[in-house]
């Protein structure tokens, strides 16, 4: 029998616990000459999206031409800019990652007309990572219904259940019903947001059979009971102690992509599980950063945001990156995984933390933020201002997304890449 959640997430924390607070060597260093060569490359790469962009293609032909011009200006980005090769390469256009966005796209529209943009790309984070456990684990990449359903789940009860504006009260009494669905029982919806959830729920039913995967509801409920803990406990003033909150935040984190794991496959090994596990506290960890100024105003206690309100996140910061090499590690025990596949994830891993930090330089001292720009291929100040810019572009963006998404099956899909593999 492989791990329960409280097993994975002991040993989860024994291991940040038992790595340094020094900066470990995190790979490839960049002088600012080389990063200025990179940043001009990746300028004239957004300069070829933003023209696409500004209107949407109508026809098969010019979504080709939009789809054909992107794809190229990525590649010759990547190829020089990112230093990636063509193993990479297919795996971050057409029948990769794009694929996988493109077809949760497809399903979320059918399964509800009404979806927004923003909640499929929300939806598509948890498919990427859904999908690439797939890959991991030496399955084809497929957005299989259980792995839609449990990306819109995001959407559709995690938003109201992380609104600031819904009462916890009301959020516990639907914690409680949803808990009783994904538990097997007949509840009825009481309004249109259950009904959905319901059907989503169902879906997975459709591909899982509960008696013959049990692990699979096991991990959904453990995700479910997370979620619940948050709400009860990290904005309650338990005293500015990182500790008080680790295991919250440690697992919720890992239950989410363990739940991922078992949707893709069904059963796992004890390596899968516990490289699942872990590789989501890293996603949490890394989330977590990104969003410290946003958790101190709304009063959410995280690890970063604890930690912030006592002085500079820098040895912090360190330990995270001791446990993202320690995850990616773990990794290794993953046979069957592509190697392409397993070198873009320890970049990413490493790049998700690196210019999370970057954009946080109020709570780092200079001379750490100094040594860590070294492993940004981009100045943090040059992509903070690029980061504005594209911002100014989303809606543009969004539109030439939904005009690939009324394409055809067959035809190619819209280059849209996890951004964390981007820089």
């Amino acid at each position: 029998m492989t791990p329960t959640v409280e097993q994975l997430a002991a040993e989860s924390i024994a291991l940040w616990q038992s790595g340094g607070t020094c900066l470990p060597p995190l790979g490839r260093r960049f002088t600012p000459a080389q990063q200025a060569a990179k940043e001009a490359l990746l300028d004239q790469f957004l300069a070829s999206l933003e023209s696409e962009a500004r209107s949407a293609p109508r026809t098969k032909t010019e979504r080709a031409r939009v789809h054909a011009h992107i794809s190229a200006a990525f590649a010759k980005f990547a190829r020089t800019a990112l230093e990636l090769d063509d193993c990479h390469l297919a795996l971050l256009l057409d029948r990769g990652f794009p694929a996988v966005g493109a077809s949760l796209g497809r399903l979320a529209r059918r399964f509800d007309p009404a979806v927004g943009t923003a909640e499929i790309f929300q939806a598509c984070r948890n498919a990427w990572a859904a999908c690439g456990l797939q890959a991991l684990f030496g399955q084809p990449m497929n957005v299989t219904p259980a792995i839609f359903a449990y990306s819109m789940l995001y959407p559709y009860s995690d938003n109201y259940l992380d609104d600031a504006a819904v009462p916890r009260e009301r959020k516990l009494r639907f914690s409680e019903q949803f808990r009783r669905r994904l538990a097997g029982e007949n509840v009825p919806a009481a309004n249109g947001r259950e009904e959905t959830i319901w059907k989503l729920v169902g879906l997975i039913e459709s591909g899982y059979a509960r008696g013959e995967y049990p692990e699979v509801y096991a991990s959904l409920l453990a995700i479910h009971r997370s979620q619940e803990e948050s709400i009860r406990l990290l904005q309650r003033d338990q005293g500015e102690h990182v500790g008080n909150v680790l295991p919250v935040v440690f697992t919720k984190g890992g239950a989410s992509v363990l739940a991922d794991a078992y949707l893709a496959a069904g059963r796992l090994t004890d390596a899968e599980a516990g490289f699942a596990f872990d590789w989501g506290v890293l996603l949490q960890l890394g989330d977590d950063l990104q969003d410290v100024r946003e958790d101190t105003r709304a009063g959410l206690r995280t690890v970063f945001s604890t930690a912030a309100a006592a002085g500079p996140l820098d040895a912090l910061t360190n330990r995270t990156f001791q446990f993202a090499l320690h995850v990616m590690t773990r990794m290794e025990a993953l046979t069957g995984a592509p190697e392409a596949l397993k070198d873009l994830l320890r970049r990413s891993s490493i790049s998700l933390v690196v210019r999370a930090a970057g954009a946080l330089r109020e709570h780092y001292s200079d001379a750490w933020i100094t040594e860590i720009e070294t492993y940004s291929p981009f100045r943090f100040a040059f992509l903070s201002s690029r980061q504005e810019k594209l911002a100014r572009h989303k809606g543009r963006l969004a539109g030439l997304f939904e005009a690939f998404l009324a394409g055809a099956e067959d035809e190619p899909v819209f280059p849209m890449l996890p951004s964390s593999l981007l820089m």
